[in-house]
């Protein structure tokens, strides 16, 4: 049976995939679960102007993550924090700390962009991965100093 995705499903496709599948996973799983439809020609042509609109606004969400990575390029953000001996701190910086130092730069990101591996625990400088769009990712200068 021929089916439509209108979700993706593991090992099988993403949404908008035309499929051949055993009608009996077809009826007992995809259908019911609303997972995928029937491959009518009615269905095949509401998918195509789907997967238009998609591509149209992913295009422009991709355009607008580059225009934003090309205005974080040049900032640095110093975060100030208390610190003992050898330059550890009292704490970490995370995501949250980055994101709101950056939205005081006047860049409000949510923290989900922000690629940290692992909190920072020492004064020094570190580049932060910071992923825009799938496409468009950027590095952002953080410096962490003593706090007076």
């Amino acid at each position: 049976m021929e089916v439509i995705l209108k979700e993706s499903v593991e090992g099988l496709g993403v949404p908008g995939d035309v499929l051949t599948v055993a009608d009996g996973y077809a009826r007992n799983y995809l259908l019911p679960m609303q997972l995928a439809v029937h491959a009518t020609e009615r269905n095949r042509r509401h998918f195509e102007h789907q997967k238009r609109v998609i591509d149209h606004q992913e295009s422009k969400n991709r355009e607008q993550a580059r225009e934003i990575a090309g205005q974080i390029a040049g900032v640095t953000c110093t975060l100030s924090r208390r610190a003992g001996e050898n330059d550890r701190l009292f704490g970490s910086v995370t995501s949250t700390d980055v994101a709101e130092a950056l939205r005081a730069e006047g860049f409000d990101l949510e923290r989900r962009f922000f690629e940290l591996a692992e909190p920072i625990r020492e004064l020094g400088v570190f580049m932060v991965p910071i992923k825009l769009h799938a496409d468009v990712q950027i590095e952002l200068r953080v410096v962490v100093e003593r706090e007076e």
